[in-house]
């Protein structure tokens, strides 16, 4: 990588900025710079203007702070933090989380600093005060020097459960107040030189028409910035993302054949990728199938060593949109790639060519139903071509692992590109080997990962790699509908076989009664699709038409039952979550989706799609679900025949309704669409003006950096 450039002088003073924030933004350049930080009380932090002036109060190292009574504590760590739990009046099923967390000394640190609860999974700000007065007394309270960072802790890493990978300073300040913590702007200033927190300034532009005031000694072309803090884990998912995606840029690939004579397609001859227009003239359609491609020298298995005639390859393409995938990436080892379901057979495509001329080509999705998928994409002969991102990872689908680590590849076409949180991404990108050909290829339409981050989204928008963009529409009433949705309108279509339906309800008990209905009956009466094959989309889990409520509605109609395992008969139709790591953080893996067999003292058997698994009994509570209705992140990168989407009325504000959530809600269906419409007008305005749940990320702006550099 090359080296960072030092910045101007007239780079220290951001228009805008009250002085002391501008302070903080130059100890920040500095930090990037390598340089020596200012001492700790140098770093002013930043206050409002109408914030009053902080009472003189004893530094945080001098104030008393409350010591818990002494306690013999076991030698086993599970049982020492069960103790101190327990004394603490807290759950005592907390005690291994405890020590997966904070480590052996689990018992004796939360006997230390009560408020390191906050860290564990389910624990909030009220009830780690409980737990602290029940071991410290009375003598503890809200301005106790231990709170402020675990509280801050805590606030980020519910930010992140909702998507974000930083918060701006000011918003974690007003939320460090709603704790009532005494003095957040210290609070902050503190966890930041204690390196608790990672500060970073993001550029943004003003908004159109504006300009921004600024002193006479700014400089006029310095744009406006926020402070951001973040937790080193994102941070640093976030940085070694950017470094991936650059090395796969950057790195060098094997020119396109032939190597004597003729002239190699490019991608200018296609999609225009380095603007990211698509164009119907990408290459020739017609003669020969995806699978065509030019000979290769096979002689060294090493990435970027073979050779291909892509444009061979692109004059075989089946559409215009694959003729443009190929060309680009004949020219470029990182491409994006955006397009709706049917799209999907480009990247396909790309693989199926390079692998008819020797070249190591997979392609991974999201699911085990998009992996089914683009196996028959690419054809019986796809020889384990198709995999999942979890497979591939794991090392149990794909080509293994070099002597280096890397991926015993030559060209790896990722789909579901948008369903990567930031740390999978950076994890996935770090095992391309250099000289490989990356292709990051996915709806932009869809809603972001569920895990936090939009990795995908920042590298369109940081337009950091050529970009493809297919022309191949959606079929159907269905794909009609959604793409009208991807573009801010819903208008009805002409459904002549009943493939989109709308029904209007009054209230959440005529909502759930018309789902199960046309899940049990109306559809596999009428469409032909029987229940199983059905699944039903809705907001959120709670609420009176969330998942909870319209699964034990369906249970009681569909497979009735005492729920003697666990809450779980066999029959129940069941969707595995993944199993959340120590904090409580569940990875990025996508949910499993099956049926329960039986149970046992061993735990329940369950059939995922034909693959048979034992669940342990203590992650049936925590993991398992009934799936008759999931939410549409849990329903991303899945598809069934028949979708019933439930729209409610009230929406909880933790989960508005968006164009993405509709986008990805509506799209789940493959012949049949039944919209259980309870939000009236709510949902138009949602589509034409909420495109999607905002998240606070910095991998648009380390990835421009990066291109600036070069």
């Amino acid at each position: 990588m090359p080296e960072k450039p030092e910045p101007s002088a007239a780079a220290g003073k951001p228009a805008g900025l009250p002085p002391e924030l501008a302070r903080l933004a130059e100890a920040v350049r500095a930090i990037e710079r390598n340089e020596v930080a200012p001492a700790p009380r140098s770093v002013p932090r930043p206050a409002p203007a109408s914030a009053p002036e902080p009472t003189a109060a004893p530094p945080a190292a001098d104030r008393p702070r409350p010591v818990a009574a002494p306690m013999a504590l076991p030698d086993k760590p599970v049982e020492a933090a069960r103790v101190v739990l327990a004394r603490g009046g807290a759950p005592e099923a907390l005690a291994e989380a405890a020590v997966g967390t904070l480590g052996e000394r689990a018992g004796e640190l939360l006997g230390g600093d009560p408020w390191l609860i906050l860290g564990l999974p389910g624990v909030r700000p009220d009830q780690a005060d409980g737990f602290a007065r029940a071991l410290l007394g009375d003598a503890c309270g809200p301005g106790d020097p231990r709170r402020g960072p675990a509280v801050t802790g805590w606030l980020l890493a519910r930010a992140a459960d909702a998507g974000h990978t930083a918060l701006e300073w000011s918003v974690l300040s007003a939320a460090l107040a709603k704790q009532t913590v005494p003095d957040p702007e210290e609070t902050l200033r503190s966890a930041v030189e204690d390196g608790r927190l990672m500060v970073f300034r993001d550029e943004r532009a003003p908004e159109a028409g504006s300009r921004p005031s600024r002193t006479d000694d700014e400089d006029e072309d310095e744009a406006p910035v926020d402070i951001l803090l973040a937790l080193d884990r994102y941070a640093l998912a976030e940085e070694s993302l950017a470094d991936g995606l650059a090395r796969v840029l950057n790195s060098p690939v094997d020119p396109s054949a032939p190597e004597e004579g003729g002239t190699a397609g490019t991608a200018q001859d296609g999609a225009g990728a380095q603007d990211g227009a698509g164009s119907e003239d990408a290459g020739a359609s017609g003669a020969g199938g995806a699978g065509v491609g030019g000979a290769a020298d096979t002689g060294d298995v090493r990435a970027g060593t073979r050779r291909m005639d892509w444009e061979a390859a692109a004059a075989a393409a089946p559409s215009p949109s694959a003729a443009a995938l190929i060309r680009a990436v004949a020219d470029s080892a990182l491409v994006a790639h955006t397009g709706g379901e049917a799209a999907r057979a480009e990247p396909a495509a790309l693989v199926a060519a390079a692998r008819a001329a020797g070249l190591r080509a997979y392609a991974a999705a999201h699911t085990e139903d998009g992996r089914r998928r683009l196996a028959r994409a690419l054809g019986p002969d796809d020889d384990g071509a198709a995999v999942t991102v979890d497979g591939l990872l794991s090392g149990t689908q794909g080509p293994g692992r070099d002597g280096d680590g890397t991926l015993a590849l030559d060209l790896l076409a990722v789909l579901d590109a948008p369903q990567l949180d930031v740390e999978r991404a950076a994890t996935l990108v770090e095992t391309v080997p250099d000289g490989a050909r990356l292709v990051l290829s996915g709806d932009p339409a869809v809603l972001w990962s569920a895990g936090p981050g939009r990795a995908f989204a920042d590298l369109l928008a940081a337009k950091a790699c050529p970009l493809v963009v297919s022309r191949t529409p959606d079929p159907g009433p269905v794909g009609e509908l959604v793409s009208g949705i991807g573009i801010g309108e819903l208008a009805p279509v002409e459904a002549p076989d009943k493939e989109v339906v709308i029904v209007p309800v009054r209230d959440p008990r005529e909502a759930v009664h018309r789902a199960v209905q046309l899940m049990a009956d109306s559809i596999p009466r009428a469409i032909g699709v029987p229940a199983e094959q059905t699944v039903a989309v809705t907001l959120a889990h709670g609420g009176p038409v969330g998942t909870r409520a319209l699964n034990a509605a369906l249970k009681e109609r569909l497979n009735p039952g005492p729920g003697r395992f666990g809450g779980f008969d066999p029959g129940d139709r069941v969707v595995l979550n993944a199993e959340p790591d120590a904090s409580g953080t569940a990875p990025g893996a996508p949910p499993a989706f099956g049926t329960v067999v039986s149970g046992d003292p061993a735990g329940l058997r369950l059939d995922c799609g034909g693959t048979q698994l034992v669940l342990a009994p203590e992650r049936v509570t925590g993991s398992l679900r009934h799936g008759w209705a999931v939410t549409a992140h849990q329903a991303a990168g899945t598809r069934w025949p028949a979708v019933v989407v439930v729209v409610p009325g009230e929406t909880p504000a933790a989960a508005p309704l968006t164009r993405s959530w509709a986008y990805t809600a509506f799209s789940r269906a493959e012949r049949h669409l039944s919209v259980v419409q309870g939000a009236e007008q709510e949902l138009h305005r949602a589509v034409s003006e909420r495109p999607a749940k905002d998240r606070t990320t910095r991998l648009r702006t380390v990835l421009r950096e990066q291109a600036a550099q070069v």
